[in-house]
Formats: C-alpha cells, sequence, structure tokens
C-alpha cells in the first residue's frame, strides 16, 4: 500500500509540473487569478476535487 501511495505522489507531482514548465506565463496568470478567488469557491472546488478523485479510483482499483 505504502509503494502505490508513494507512486501516486509522484505522479501528481509530474503532472503538477507540467503546466509551468510547459506554459509559465499561463500558469503565473492562473496563479493570479486563484489568488482572488475566495475562500468558500476555493473549499467547494477542492471538495469536489477529492470525492471526484476518490470516485475514480475506486471505479479504476475495482
Amino acid at each position: 500500500m505504502w509503494q502505490d501511495l508513494g507512486a501516486a505522489l509522484c505522479l501528481v507531482l509530474v503532472l503538477e509540473g507540467m503546466i509551468p514548465f510547459l506554459y509559465p506565463a499561463k500558469w503565473r496568470q492562473m496563479v493570479q487569478r486563484l489568488a482572488e478567488v475566495d475562500d468558500r469557491t476555493m473549499r467547494i472546488v477542492g471538495l469536489v476535487s477529492m470525492v471526484t478523485g476518490a470516485l475514480l479510483l475506486y471505479v479504476v482499483r475495482r
């Protein structure tokens, strides 16, 4: 289980690093826009992302 978790975290880092590597100017603009989003909206987006990820993981690992 720990090996799978480590591999998943490594893949997250690879995927997260692709956009700033490929499109640094657009990434900077996106980060500036995200800084202006209110906390409630950010929490909702985070919750939706977590639930979607958990459901997709369940489907893939089933």
